[in-house]
């Protein structure tokens, strides 16, 4: 009765290690390129984002510091 029993994909043989081993660098594989292929639109991305921030930072910050800022002579004796 269990000779009967195949598993789908398994060609009624006996799935072994090399199978899995191919089976899963393939997969590995497909998901690097995918990964490598995505990348340099991601770091665009991401520098643009970083970029944004740090310039509404700095207006933040130079738009606060005028506002709070005292004036300071400087006189010599």
């Amino acid at each position: 009765m269990a000779d009967t029993t195949t598993k789908a994909g398994s060609n009624g043989r006996l799935i072994t290690r090399d199978d899995l081993q191919a089976a899963y660098a393939q997969v590995m594989g497909e998901g690097e390129a995918s990964a490598r292929a995505a990348a340099p639109k991601g770091f665009a991305i991401v520098g643009a984002v970083a970029v944004f921030v740090f310039t509404l930072a700095f207006l933040a910050g130079r738009r606060r510091g005028k506002s709070s800022s005292a004036v300071v002579e400087i006189r010599r004796l």
